[in-house]
């Protein structure tokens, strides 16, 4: 009974990383790594899902404001058989498509007013934050294992 409900809650079960290379994954439109699979029983994945997500912040205090961007996302659906006590590794690739505000495009067309632009949004305490989120469907559970990587995009 204890066996049954742990398998459905994922617990015991199949465990995500997501493992990216500091700088060398990183291209312009496009981000690299590996998702490593590991479990304790075997067990089938059926569908992975990837996704870049921009936070972009902006205002001080009660002001403060805070959007979520998907810049990119990838699905793989097909079934991936993890055997217990063994490491699956699976690659990926994921295209996205950075998304510029006004006074970005600005900032990059104009170099008379990008400090200009560059201390209005200090001023603003304008910041955007890129991570990596992974989430996969597993056969027979109710809880998907999921991990998010924080990265860097200049």
């Amino acid at each position: 009974m204890i066996g049954t409900v742990k398998k459905w809650l994922g617990i015991e079960g199949v465990k995500l990383e997501l493992i990216l290379d500091e700088d060398a994954a990183i291209q312009p439109g496009m981000v690299s790594g590996l998702i490593r699979f590991t479990s304790m029983h075997s067990q089938v994945v059926t569908k992975v899902k990837v996704v870049l997500i921009e936070k972009y912040s902006r205002g001080r205090g009660k002001e403060k404001r805070v959007d979520e961007y998907e810049l990119g996302n990838l699905e793989l659906q097909e079934d991936i058989q993890v055997i217990a006590g063994e490491e699956v590794d699976v690659e990926f690739t994921l295209k996205y498509k950075l998304v510029r505000s006004e006074m970005d495009e600005l900032e990059k067309s104009n170099f008379l007013l990008s400090p200009l632009v560059k201390a209005a949004k200090r001023l603003s305490a304008v910041k955007s934050e890129y991570r990596i989120e992974a989430e996969a469907k597993v056969k027979g559970t109710a809880l998907n294992p999921f991990d998010r990587k924080e990265v860097k995009i200049a």
